[in-house]
């Protein structure tokens, strides 16, 4: 059962909560993504943005009603377990620490990736491991020993790392060739499928931003706005960026891999440009990575601290630093093992697949509360009666068919041992009572 927050002071506004939620978008993928598109659909890239964003909104209406409702801290671990109960819950919170912890894995990747275009040291064998693993341990170091990240802080990383992506666009429409954005016919439902499970790891994080709901001022108005706002801001800035990568650089695109964005920079500012765009990457990759480690094992803490993992070790907070250091250590670790094991490409689509079944639960949850209970009424509620909803619903579960036979086995066999885990939980709970 969800508790009511105590001891929160709500200090976040409109514009605090937009500049959280865009900071984590706006994290890693847009970097590298532009020419893993392409490799897919080419010039008509553009339309998975159009996608992939128009399912976004419909998605973040469906949090900004729902968030509007039940305003506790917890984001949609919190929507799905009040619409659904303790079961849903459950599954809910593994599925949302699973999807962060291959994102995390995924934006390690890139970063290493982005990096090894620069020095190709980088690329594989021991360098790789010993960046992955500083990368990831001292990160926790920092986090055990008390890092606190302020909302101005995310306001201050969202300007410095827009500065670059705003430059590309503004400057480089003056290198973008018509012919390199013309394409002859439109791509079949099958390949926009694929290549829009995989951009849509891009368009991740509104749900990590609105954890902080039991912060937020006035947050039947605020979350809404912001989540509008975010959306909105996001997609246009994606839209664009591939417009002017697709432009600039044409069939070359799918090509650079490593950093699409750096080379159209090069194009377009001269090495100042690549160095440029290479150094914007690097931190918005860090930045998303200080910030996930921070707040991605708190989750952990929680579901200890709730009696949902059975394991009390990982509730225990530092005598000194006041920090989860047992969750976060853990935390880190599996993120580690994961990094070192996989792809970008690979964990991106683990990672959506995850948060796709993370948001149809969300979008199940706007037609229950709807249905449910008076204290749920007021607050934002969605135009046109239940179409976006459902809409929503029936998308995410088309993106879902995308899925390969063994990715779709995986994801059954995970729901499957979570319920038995669940069960066996509750059933020990009782004995011991």
């Amino acid at each position: 059962m969800i508790q009511k927050d105590e001891g929160l002071k709500r200090r976040v506004g409109v514009f605090g909560l937009s500049a959280n939620i865009v900071n984590i978008i706006i994290g890693s993928g847009i970097f590298v993504l532009p020419a893993i598109v392409a490799s897919y659909m080419g010039a008509s890239s553009i339309i998975a943005y159009l996608f992939c964003g128009l399912l976004m909104a419909m998605v973040m209406l469906c949090f900004a009603e729902a968030g509007s409702k039940v305003t506790n801290t917890g984001g949609p671990y919190t929507y799905i377990e009040t619409a659904f109960g303790d079961y849903a819950g459950f599954v809910a919170g593994f599925f949302a620490v699973g999807s962060n912890l291959f994102a995390d894995a995924a934006v390690s990747n890139a970063l290493v990736n982005v990096i090894a275009s620069a020095y190709p040291v980088f690329e594989n064998g021991w360098p790789r491991f010993l960046f992955l693993f500083i990368l990831f341990y001292g990160l926790v170091y920092i986090n055990v020993i008390g890092l606190k990240q302020g909302i101005g802080l995310v306001k201050f990383n969202t300007i410095v790392k827009l500065i670059p992506l705003l430059l590309l666009i503004a400057i480089g429409f003056k290198d973008v060739s018509a012919s390199n954005l013309y394409f002859q016919e439109m791509p079949s439902l099958k390949t926009l499928g694929e290549a829009s499970l995989i951009l849509f790891f891009a368009f991740q994080g509104c749900e990590t931003g609105i954890i902080v709901g039991g912060e937020v001022v006035n947050p039947k108005r605020t979350i809404p706005r912001a989540i509008l706002i975010s959306i909105t801001t996001v997609a246009v800035v994606y839209i664009l960026i591939q417009t002017v990568s697709q432009g600039v650089l044409g069939d070359a695109l799918p090509n650079f891999t490593a950093a699409p964005l750096a080379e159209t920079a090069r194009v377009v500012f001269g090495n100042f440009g690549f160095v440029l765009l290479i150094i914007g990457a690097v931190i918005s990759m860090f930045g998303y990575m200080s910030g996930t480690i921070l707040n991605s094992p708190r989750i952990v803490y929680a579901l200890s601290r709730d009696k949902v993992i059975p394991i009390k070790a990982l509730s225990k907070i530092h005598k000194s630093f006041a920090t989860p250091y047992i969750a976060i250590i853990i935390y880190a670790t599996i993120g580690f093992i994961l990094a070192v094991s996989g792809s970008f490409e690979q964990l991106a689509v683990i990672a959506s697949s995850s948060m796709l079944i993370l948001y149809l639960g969300v979008a199940l949850s706007v037609i229950k509360l709807r249905r449910s209970k008076k204290e749920y009424d007021g607050g934002f509620k969605i135009p046109g009666g239940w179409t976006v909803p459902i809409l929503t619903i029936a998308i995410i579960l088309y993106f879902l068919s995308s899925l390969s036979a063994n990715e779709m086995i995986g994801t059954g066999i995970f729901i499957g041992a979570l319920t038995l885990t669940f069960f066996a939980i509750k059933l020990l709970k009782k004995k011991a009572a």
